[in-house]
Parts: structure tokens; C-alpha cells; sequence
């Protein structure tokens, strides 16, 4: 028996969407697919429905970079309503702690040390953190407690963008896995006050920026009017990027065609001659490193694989078959 064709149109790429309030990030997906009837769908980093901004969506091959998109820098905008402690740390939960302290600007921007750099941070009960094969958010919507482990995440930045009595607005750069809703929890504990997240929008992931980034009615709107024409029109104006899109800051290493041949059939390459080992260095490459490094390997400008350079030996560790 033949092996089954896959439904939909194959696209290898990636989307900059914005993501409204309202929707989730899986459903956000849903009409992305059906509005190109893409073959494979992923993201690069969930949003709360509560949560707008950027979204970036994976498309085909494109799913196999999506590490390096969650891994990536990211910039939050948030607003932060002192004075009560929510039981999702965010609008949508129910009021579990109420505070008549409102904090001062200079009182805020006291303690905003402790929440830059290399912290410990505990994500929010309603969270999807797995705990023993269940998602945190179940067990707490069945009125237990889960038991969330700390952990370190990286805040770049953290800034007050605008201050009020009863209000904050935060500028947030940081690292993979930090809670912003843990991040107002936090701050509002340490203030007295209580805190939660009121206003929540992602305006950068890595390369992806809000202001260059597509609405999901412009994905609407083709399904309203989609054709084979409409979908491909799509694809050839832009609204997907390549993608290599999110590894700009990986080195590239240019193969010759043979090797990449060898390499998309699975074999090793070995760069043992002079000229190979100035290539390695002329693409800045740390192969002298004890865990080597990563780099993408392509070939005539196309990308051939994700591959890890360890002194001489070249191995693929995802090959894309665009």
C-alpha cells in the first residue's frame, strides 16, 4: 500500500501575525492554515488569549527552526492594576487577595533590580508547566493547588513606560520562559499592594516586529475568498517569509553540491583540508570548541540542513527537504 498523501499545499516559511485579543494562539493557527490550506502548521511561542501581538507562525519546514523563534530575545508591553491579586495573575481570574496600598513610581522603580538579569521565577498556577504529565492549568481549574517549581529566566530590560495611582505600564525585553503575569504577581507581592496584569501585547519576537506584522483578518479574508489563485498570491507577496528568517544570526556555511547530496542523505562530512578549514573560519564557525557548533548549511543560496560542526566532522541534525 502507497504511502498517503499529505492535504494541502506545501509552503515552507514563516508568518509574522499579529495575534488580536481574544483568540488563542492554537486557534490563531487554525485560520492561518485553512486561509493558505497550508500542509503543516506550528508556532513559536504561545500567546494568552488575554495577550496581543506578535505571533510567529511556522509553516512546512519552517517548523524545524521554530526552537530558534521560542529561544529568541522577545518585548513585551503590560500594564500592571495594583491593589489585587487575581487567581490567574491576570484579568481574566477571580480576586483572591484585595490591598488599599497603591504604590509610588519612585517605590516601583526601587525594586526594579530585583527583576533584571538572571532571576528565579515561578510560573503562574494557570499556566500549561507540565506536573506529572498533567498541565498546571487543569489541575488548578479542579480547584488543587500544583506544585510549580522555580526557575531561573533572563530579564534584559524592565522599564516604566507610564504611572498612575492604581496603574503601571512596563517596557519588558527578556529571555525564553519568563511569565510576564508572574513578573506583575512578583511585584506586586513585594510592594504590599497585590498586582495583576490588566494589558498584555508581544511586540517583538527576535527578527518579528509588530509594526511589520500581518493581521489575522487579512487571513479572514481569504478564507471568505479563498481560491488555488488567492493562496498563492499570498505566498508570492511576501506574507511569507523564508525559512532561514529566524536564523539570522547563525552562521551559514556554503556547501559545494556533492556534500550537500552526501549530507541530505544522511552521511557526515569531513573537513580535513586546508581550504575546508578556511571555510569553517571565513563563516565564522567555532569548530575548535569542546561542544562544537551550529550552523546552516546551504547550498547555491538554499538551505540544505541545520548541522553541528565539531572540529572536522560535519553531521546534519535536520535536514529540510524544501
Amino acid at each position: 500500500m502507497g504511502r498517503r498523501r499529505k492535504r494541502g499545499i506545501k509552503i515552507d516559511g514563516w508568518i509574522n501575525l499579529h495575534k488580536p485579543l481574544g483568540v488563542t494562539s492554537t486557534q490563531a493557527v487554525g485560520k492561518v492554515r485553512r486561509a493558505l490550506n497550508a500542509q503543516k502548521v506550528g508556532h513559536g511561542g504561545t500567546l494568552d488569549p488575554l495577550a496581543s501581538g506578535v505571533l510567529p507562525i511556522a509553516l512546512g519546514e519552517a517548523t524545524k527552526t521554530v526552537q530558534f523563534a521560542q529561544d529568541a530575545i522577545k518585548t513585551y508591553i503590560f500594564e500592571v492594576t495594583w491593589g489585587e491579586q487575581r487567581s490567574t495573575d491576570d484579568g481574566e481570574g477571580e480576586i483572591i487577595q484585595k490591598s488599599d496600598e497603591r504604590p509610588s513610581k519612585e517605590a516601583i522603580e526601587a525594586i526594579l533590580d530585583n527583576y533584571t538579569g538572571d532571576i528565579e521565577q515561578t510560573p503562574p498556577q494557570f499556566s500549561a508547566i507540565k506536573i506529572d504529565g498533567e498541565r498546571a492549568y487543569d489541575i488548578a481549574r479542579d480547584g488543587d493547588v500544583a506544585n510549580i517549581k522555580s526557575r531561573e529566566v533572563y530579564i534584559e530590560s524592565l522599564t516604566i513606560t507610564a504611572h498612575t495611582d492604581g496603574k503601571t505600564t512596563f517596557k519588558c525585553v527578556c529571555g525564553k520562559g519568563t511569565y510576564i503575569r508572574s513578573l506583575a504577581r512578583d511585584m506586586g507581592l513585594e510592594l504590599g499592594c497585590f498586582g495583576y496584569i490588566s494589558k498584555l501585547e508581544r511586540t517583538r519576537v527576535g527578527v518579528f516586529e509588530l509594526k511589520d506584522a500581518i493581521s489575522l483578518d487579512f487571513f479572514q479574508e481569504l478564507i471568505d475568498n479563498t481560491t488555488q489563485e488567492t493562496q498563492t498570491s499570498a505566498v508570492d507577496e511576501g506574507v511569507v517569509l523564508p525559512l532561514q528568517t529566524v536564523l539570522d544570526d547563525i552562521p551559514v556555511l556554503a556547501l559545494k553540491d556533492q556534500e550537500a547530496t552526501r549530507l541530505k542523505n544522511g552521511q557526515q562530512l569531513s573537513f580535513i583540508a586546508k581550504s575546508d578549514m578556511e571555510r569553517l573560519n571565513a563563516a565564522n564557525i567555532d569548530w575548535r570548541h569542546e561542544d562544537g557548533d551550529i550552523a546552516l548549511a546551504t547550498c547555491n543560496d538554499h538551505p540544505i540542513a541545520m548541522v553541528e560542526v565539531n572540529g572536522a566532522i560535519i553531521r546534519s541534525l535536520r535536514v529540510f527537504n524544501v
